[in-house]
């Protein structure tokens, strides 16, 4: 089988933070043949300025990128929106093209009814801006996502099989793109 690297990115900068234990979960459902990294640094980078020559942070968040055969990305919803420090990233992307025919999954996760889905459709736009590859199946929100989980894991079965559905459905846009 051939081998495959998938990045992760949590929204949010807490390593304890829901984002998180979604990524790790979804590390947990992957086949042997998969490596998964979870990139840290969000935090470490500038703010994007087009004139701004790239900073070492930014050079390690592209390289990821481009080791990548695909990216998962779990955020949290701020103010109906993404975190400014993952837009922040996705921006100094834009004009280089790390993500351009890329398969990407995005996942919001809320404690709140909504499952962040003003975050979600927010980071959607910025994705389809980027020239990811995805379809209908490349994007879940969970909502009430604190009472799904126990003891840093998440023990609701069903976020566990919808979980298993993204990464499925990310593995068959990197399969067809070989």
């Amino acid at each position: 089988m051939k081998k495959i690297n998938i990045l992760g990115i949590s929204g949010s900068l807490r390593s304890d933070s829901t984002n998180a234990i979604i990524l790790r979960a979804i590390e947990s459902l992957l086949p042997e043949n998969v490596t998964f990294q979870i990139f840290n640094g969000l935090d470490e980078m500038p703010h994007f300025s087009p004139g701004l020559e790239e900073p070492d942070a930014v050079m390690k968040f592209k390289r990821a990128l481009q080791l990548a055969d695909a990216v998962i990305i779990s955020t949290p919803e701020y103010a109906f929106g993404v975190p400014g420090t993952l837009k922040n990233a996705l921006d100094w992307t834009v004009a280089t093209g790390e993500f351009n025919e890329k398969p990407v999954a995005a996942i919001s996760a809320s404690p709140l009814n909504t499952g962040g889905d003003k975050a979600l459709a927010s980071l959607l736009l910025t994705l389809t801006a980027l020239g990811t590859v995805r379809n209908e199946n490349s994007y879940l929100s969970i909502p009430n996502v604190k009472s799904k989980i126990v003891e840093g894991k998440i023990a609701d079965q069903n976020t566990i099989e919808l979980l298993k559905i993204q990464v499925a459905n990310l593995l068959s846009l990197i399969y067809i793109r070989s």
